[in-house]
């Protein structure tokens, strides 16, 4: 399958979610597991309807790994930011990124509030809504405006922060400058469903990524959690990694 076959799935991945939502009457919590919400299952169910009919292979947050030995695996947050959903809060997503043996090839990460959608193909630059986005030119914490999940336990010398609520927005919004940086803090960490869509979309606008613990971002083993940290500029980069791990506490140790 080639990429704009591979972005057309995603697409339709997408819609597919947001027609099936729109459908929804209760948002509310399903009972099944602890914060999975009725929302979190219906885009699960209709979103590997479209995926496995496409012949690709399913990590999903919701129900695990499915089709696993297909040459490319599309890591899926049928909603992230579901909780946010379930509250009205204009700021919840679905997030898809493909895999295959070289790492993350295409991402589509679909404001389902809003509808707008990010893009992004390996090597071919990262868009909204079709135009071309590129993050800040902000190379220090002092002036930076951060977006983080968790809670960082003291002012770490930033201009501003903001608390989002979706990984895979807030990523998004550092991909197009709206954020300078993005970081997991207070001992947070993410399923590779939270962040990779907006991880690819990241690096083809040209942002910076890393792990706190320097560990590989790329994983497809559910159970595995990591701390990212985005930022426009490789200094900032530095500077938010620097300032992450010499704050007591902030592993939550």
């Amino acid at each position: 399958m080639d990429t704009d076959a591979l972005l057309e799935v995603l697409h339709r991945t997408a819609t597919a979610v947001s027609e099936a939502l729109a459908g929804l009457d209760d948002w509310g919590l399903a009972g099944t597991r602890a914060d999975q919400y009725r929302s979190d299952l219906v885009a699960d169910r209709c979103a590997i309807e479209v995926l496995d009919g496409a012949g690709l292979g399913v990590l999903s947050e919701e129900s695990g790994l499915h089709g696993g030995d297909r040459e490319i695996v599309v890591v899926l947050d049928p909603v992230d930011g579901s909780t946010n959903a379930s509250r009205g809060i204009p700021w919840y997503a679905t997030s898809l990124c493909a895999v295959d043996k070289d790492g993350p090839l295409a991402a589509v990460v679909a404001n389902q509030a809003s509808s707008v959608r990010f893009e992004a193909v390996r090597g071919g630059g990262a868009r909204r809504d079709g135009v071309a986005i590129h993050p800040s030119a902000c190379r220090a914490l002092r002036d930076a405006i951060i977006g983080f999940s968790g809670y960082p336990p003291r002012d770490l010398g930033w201009s501003q922060y903001r608390g989002l609520g979706a990984a895979a927005l807030d990523l998004c919004a550092v991909a197009e400058g709206a954020l300078d940086a993005y970081a997991a803090v207070g001992g947070s960490v993410l399923g590779v469903w939270d962040y990779l869509g907006g991880l690819l979309v990241c690096a083809e606008a040209g942002a910076h990524a890393g792990d706190l613990d320097a560990q590989d971002l790329l994983t497809l083993v559910h159970a595995d959690r990591r701390a990212p940290v985005v930022a426009a500029t490789p200094s900032l980069l530095e500077e938010v990694r620097t300032a992450l791990t010499d704050s007591v506490g902030l592993r939550g140790a």
